[in-house]
């Protein structure tokens, strides 16, 4: 259980055997069905969330009722309504499981709290959080500049294996086309 949670945390920053018992201490580790939330729009945000296993989304569901996917996350990914839980605001994303997940967790006092009694971990979650910064920019200038068919390829070239685990109408929604554009642009 601990491995996991230490071999991504030490992939940036090293730490020491008494540290990393404080780390497992502020963390909890959940288990989330299929379709379950872990967070739903307009709700408080208590946790940022790592995935050991299972594929997540987030999500929006505009005024039509039309889903909009912002995010999936795989296994050793980080996922959350980052805005509400840095903000303690109510959520504007819902963030639910494409298959049986289980995931870590940590709430925004006691990553506080870690952060202020072990400084260096304040560096990893800069760090994660810089490339959660650059993976949202590529996202919006991709959508921005780039046709249906590039944006297809260029998710199955950063997301390899993605394919196999989400539904293709969540894909299409994420491409931001239709199902019926994904399946010419699939075949």
């Amino acid at each position: 259980m601990e491995d996991f949670l230490k071999k991504h945390i030490q992939e940036i920053i090293n730490l020491t055997d008494d540290e990393f018992e404080m780390v497992t201490s502020l963390f909890r580790k959940q288990k989330f069905r299929k379709r379950q939330f872990l967070i739903q729009e307009n709700q408080p945000v208590k946790d940022i969330y790592l995935i050991e296993k299972g594929f997540l989304k987030s999500s929006f569901i505009d005024s039509t009722g039309k889903e909009h996917i912002l995010q999936f996350a795989a296994p050793n990914w980080w996922i959350s309504d980052f805005a509400a839980f840095f903000k303690q605001d109510l959520s504007s994303v819902a963030v639910d499981c494409i298959e049986n997940a289980e995931v870590y967790c940590i709430s925004y006092e006691d990553l506080d709290l870690l952060c202020t009694k072990i400084p260096k971990t304040e560096h990893f979650f800069r760090v994660k959080s810089n490339f959660g910064y650059i993976a949202l920019q590529q996202r919006i200038l991709s959508l921005i500049s780039k046709s249906a068919k590039e944006r297809y390829e260029d998710f199955l070239q950063q997301y390899p294996g993605f394919i196999d685990h989400i539904p293709k109408q969540l894909i299409a929604s994420y491409l931001g086309v239709s199902r019926e554009t994904l399946s010419r642009l699939y075949s």
